[in-house]
């Protein structure tokens, strides 16, 4: 699985950061499944709500923790379904959402954040991203200015900061297809912003 490690911060800026080699992610004695990528994830966050990890120091465990499931269990790029979004893994209570998500060629999302922390893995498929920072006026508190473009392809992992604000489009002939890791969210933070009003509006 060849690709990048991205960070996608509030501030609009990207960062392209070194990505651990697939040979090194192999679990070779024994098949990886899934729940026991749940059980790294939750030891992960089990240390953040302890305070002993700050943001980006995360995120770069959970793009790496990304790579580990995607390297070790092919039936996650496989078997895809025709819907648009599938969930990979639901339970009642649980904070976090695993799921996997298609996008038609020439589809595209509104310009968003996610009020918490997202993975985004490109599995199949191109996706154009579109990041944006909030660039404030007096009569506008909510305005927003585009900073910067990226088309990811597959092998790619981008996270993103808390408040981070993007828009997605897919590219090329064929659908994109994409893990997505995102952690609780907070209803109140997790927007859709308007660039013709500059104005923001809850989800």
């Amino acid at each position: 699985m060849l690709g990048q490690d991205w960070l996608v911060k509030n501030n609009g800026k990207l960062i392209s950061l070194n990505s651990p080699r697939d040979w090194d992610l192999l679990n070779p004695s024994s098949p990886y499944r899934l729940y026991q990528f749940l059980i790294e994830l939750d030891n992960i966050m089990s240390d953040v709500d302890r305070g002993k990890e700050i943001e980006e120091k995360y995120l770069l465990r959970l793009r790496h923790l990304t790579r580990k499931l995607i390297v070790n269990t092919p039936w996650i790029s496989n078997n895809l379904s025709t819907s648009n979004i599938s969930a990979l893994y639901d339970e009642p209570g649980y904070p976090y959402t695993l799921q996997r998500e298609i996008m038609l060629p020439g589809s595209s999302t509104f310009i968003h954040n996610h009020g918490t922390w997202a993975i985004v893995a490109t599995l199949q498929g191109m996706q154009k991203n579109i990041l944006w920072e909030p660039f404030p006026a007096l009569e506008y508190p909510h305005k927003i200015r585009k900073t910067y473009e990226k088309v990811f392809q597959p092998g790619d992992i981008v996270s993103f900061t808390n408040d981070a604000i993007h828009s997605v489009e897919a590219v090329g002939e064929e659908p994109s297809v994409t893990l997505n890791i995102y952690g609780e969210t907070d209803a109140l933070k997790r927007l859709k912003f308007d660039i013709d009003h500059n104005c923001s509006y809850r989800f």
